[in-house]
């Protein structure tokens, strides 16, 4: 089983096509099992084996803010064809189910399972963390982005020129602990939403 991202660019026929530089981006930095592609318009699609990729690809594109993310979890069919367009199966189809209701969302996420249960409670918690994602400052960014590289908060301090109280303040400010608490609990939801396990495996 696998997870099937679905991601629309909102509010596009008011603003540039932004699908091509975040397809760029998302192919770069994240394993996946079919990489992101354009599927039609201003919308694309990957597909993940990690869950936790998952969360990460979301709260990245929360922090790019303008998408609307759907996030399917279930087998798909199998053999995987060489392109995402090609591909089908009971995930893809959650997806856009996700993809859909995100769209009616305040908070432009959600998530679609085999479980519905399970599924509702993923969205929940990834719910909070776009929501918390997004309401950073630009400062709280530049200390979590230097942390996140591996360094101390004194070597961040160094970095960016203040103190190393400003650089704890600004990642208080960010919650960026409690980010990192929610991140694992977000990734064990998706899983669970994904249902039992098939006998062949990501097959359905």
């Amino acid at each position: 089983m696998v997870f099937v991202l679905t991601v629309d660019q909102r509010s596009s026929r008011r603003g540039p096509d932004r699908v091509a530089d975040v397809l760029d981006r998302l192919n770069a930095s994240t394993a996946a099992v079919l990489r992101f592609e354009r599927t039609a318009g201003d919308e694309f699609q990957g597909v993940l084996l990690e869950a936790g990729a998952v969360v990460d690809v979301v709260l990245d594109l929360a922090r790019l803010q303008g998408w609307s993310i759907g996030v399917g979890a279930g087998p798909v069919d199998t053999p995987l064809p060489d392109s995402t367009r090609a591909a089908s199966g009971t995930a893809f189809l959650c997806a856009r189910r996700a993809v859909d209701a995100a769209k009616q969302r305040p908070v432009r996420v959600a998530v679609r399972g085999r479980s519905e249960a399970d599924a509702a409670d993923a969205q929940a918690v990834l719910t909070a963390l776009v929501a918390l994602v997004q309401r950073r400052s630009a400062q709280a960014w530049e200390a979590i982005d230097v942390v996140a590289q591996g360094h101390t908060q004194t070597e961040a301090a160094a970095r960016l020129g203040i103190t190393r109280q400003a650089v704890g303040q600004r990642l208080a400010a960010a919650q960026w602990d409690l980010e990192g608490e929610l991140r694992p609990t977000a990734a064990r939801l998706l899983l669970r939403a994904e249902g039992p396990p098939t006998a062949a495996g990501v097959a359905r």
